[in-house]
C-alpha cells in the first residue's frame, strides 16, 4: 500500500512540475492534451525499455560495454601513468591503506577522453548521425516539433549541450525564441555520451545496470524538457515551422580529423572536470568550516549538504521520495544544481546504501542532467560563440532554461517513481 501511495505521489508530481512551468510562463490556455501526451510518452518509453525483453537486454549490455571501454582505457592510462593508473606499483603497498591508492583523475576520468574521441569517429562514420536522425523523426512527429528543434533535441542524447547546437547552426540566427529556449532546456536536462561512463563508474556500487539507467534518463528527459519549455515559452502565432533539417556533412573532414578533434575536446573536458572537482570540493569544505562556527538544530553542525537538503527536500518529496529520506535526497539535488552532477553522483555513491532502493533509483534519474550554475556559463558561452547575433536572447533565456532544465530532470525522476520497482528488479 505504501509503495502504491508513493507511485501516486510521483504521478501527481509530474503534473505539479508541469503546473509550475505554466505559472512561470505567460499563462496562456493550459495545453491539457499536449501535457498528457508528453507525460505518457515519458512513462511509456521507460516502461517499454525495461518491460520488453530485447530492449532490457540492450540496456543490460550497456554496462558490459562500459566495462570493456574501461578495460581498454586502462591499457592506455597504465602505459602513460603507470602505477598511478592502477599498474603494479614499484613499492610495497600497505594492505590497510590499499583503498587510498585509487586516484580518480588517473583511473576514472581518462575514459572521458576515450569516449569523446570514439563519439567523434562514430559521428564521422555516420553511425551516430543515423541514430540522431531516427530520434529526431520520432520527436518531430510525436511532439510536433520543428525540424531544427527536433534535430537539436535528439542530438542531446549523444552529444553535449554546446556541441548539439552546431548541427543546427544555419537555423539559429532566425530560430524562434520558443525553439531556442527549447534547445537550451533540453541541453540542461540531458548529459553527453562522453561523460555517461563516468557516472556509471560512480554508481556501480549503488545500482545495478547503471549504464542502462543513465541512457534511459537522458532519453526520457527530452519529452519532459519539451513540455516544460513549451509551457514556459510557448510559440508565437507568427512563428514558422520548418519540416526538415539537414545535418552538416563537414563537421569532420576525415576519420583522423574526427579522432584528433575528439581527443582535443576530451582533454578540455577532462581538465575542466578535474578543475571543477578540485575547486568546488575545496569551496564546500571552506563553507562548511565557516558554517561550523554556528550552532545547528539538535546540536547538529551546519553544513552545505544539510542546508541544501532542507531547501530541496520538498521538491524531491513531490517527485516521490519518502519524507524521511527527503533531506538526504534533497542535498543531492542541491549539490547537483549549485555545483554539478559529478559531485552529486559522488555523494550518492557515498550515501546510496543508506537510502531505499526506490529513492536511490529516483535520484539517479533526477541528477542526470547538466542543469547547474556552472553549466549556465558554459551553455551561454557556447551559444554566443556559435550565434553572436542572438546575444540578447541567449542571455535572457539561459537563466530560465536552467530552471526548466532542472524541473525536467525532476520530472524524469518522478516518471520512474510512477513505475513499480519490480520492473527494475528492486
Amino acid at each position: 500500500m505504501e509503495d502504491l501511495l508513493l507511485q501516486l505521489r510521483s504521478l501527481a508530481g509530474l503534473f505539479v512540475f508541469a503546473g509550475l512551468a505554466w505559472v512561470l510562463g505567460p499563462r496562456r490556455k493550459f495545453p491539457v492534451v499536449f501535457t498528457l501526451a508528453a507525460i505518457v510518452l515519458q512513462i511509456s518509453i521507460a516502461w517499454l525499455l525495461y518491460a520488453a525483453a530485447p530492449f532490457r537486454a540492450f540496456l543490460q549490455s550497456l554496462t558490459g560495454m562500459v566495462a570493456v571501454l574501461q578495460e581498454v582505457t586502462n591499457e592506455g592510462t597504465q602505459f602513460v601513468f603507470g602505477y598511478l593508473a592502477g599498474a603494479e606499483a614499484p613499492f610495497v603497498v600497505n594492505p590497510e591503506t590499499a583503498d587510498n591508492a585509487f586516484l580518480f583523475a588517473f583511473q576514472a576520468l581518462p575514459m572521458v577522453i576515450v569516449l569523446s574521441a570514439l563519439s567523434a569517429v562514430l559521428w564521422r562514420w555516420r553511425i551516430l548521425e543515423f541514430l540522431v536522425r531516427g530520434f529526431a523523426f520520432v520527436f518531430q512527429r510525436i511532439l510536433n516539433l520543428s525540424g531544427s528543434a527536433s534535430l537539436g533535441a535528439a542530438a542531446n542524447i549523444f552529444l553535449g549541450m554546446t556541441e548539439s547546437p552546431v548541427l543546427i547552426r544555419p537555423r539559429l540566427p532566425e530560430m524562434s525564441k520558443s525553439d531556442l529556449f527549447l534547445i537550451m532546456t533540453v541541453g540542461f536536462s540531458t548529459v553527453a555520451g562522453s561523460v555517461m561512463a563516468l557516472y556509471v563508474f560512480q554508481l556501480s556500487d549503488v545500482i545495478d545496470g547503471a549504464a542502462g539507467h543513465i541512457f534511459t534518463a537522458s532519453l526520457i528527459s527530452i519529452p519532459a524538457a519539451v513540455l516544460l519549455a513549451r509551457l514556459m515559452m510557448p510559440p508565437e502565432a507568427t512563428d514558422t515551422e520548418e519540416t526538415g533539417e539537414k545535418i552538416p556533412t563537414t563537421i569532420y573532414h576525415s576519420t583522423m580529423d574526427a579522432l584528433t578533434t575528439g581527443v582535443a575536446d576530451g582533454v578540455r573536458l577532462f581538465v575542466n572536470i578535474v578543475a571543477m572537482l578540485l575547486v568546488f570540493t575545496a569551496l564546500i569544505a571552506l563553507v562548511n568550516v565557516i558554517l561550523g562556527l554556528f550552532p545547528g538544530p539538535n546540536g547538529e553542525a551546519l553544513s552545505v549538504e544539510l542546508i541544501l537538503g532542507w531547501l530541496f527536500a520538498p521538491v524531491v518529496w513531490i517527485a516521490g521520495v519518502p519524507w524521511n529520506e527527503a533531506v538526504d535526497a534533497g542535498s543531492l539535488m542541491g549539490l547537483k544544481t549549485a555545483l554539478n552532477e559529478v559531485i552529486a553522483y559522488d555523494r550518492l555513491s557515498e550515501i546510496g546504501g543508506d537510502l531505499s532502493p526506490r529513492t536511490a533509483l529516483i535520484m539517479t534519474y533526477a541528477l542526470c542532467g547538466f542543469a547547474n550554475v556552472a553549466s549556465l556559463g558554459i551553455l551561454t558561452g557556447g551559444l554566443l560563440a556559435i550565434v553572436p547575433s542572438r546575444r540578447e536572447d541567449v542571455l535572457n533565456l539561459a537563466p530560465r532554461a536552467l530552471i526548466s532544465g532542472t524541473m525536467a530532470t525532476l520530472m524524469t525522476g518522478a516518471a520512474i517513481g510512477v513505475l513499480p520497482m519490480s520492473l527494475f528488479g528492486l
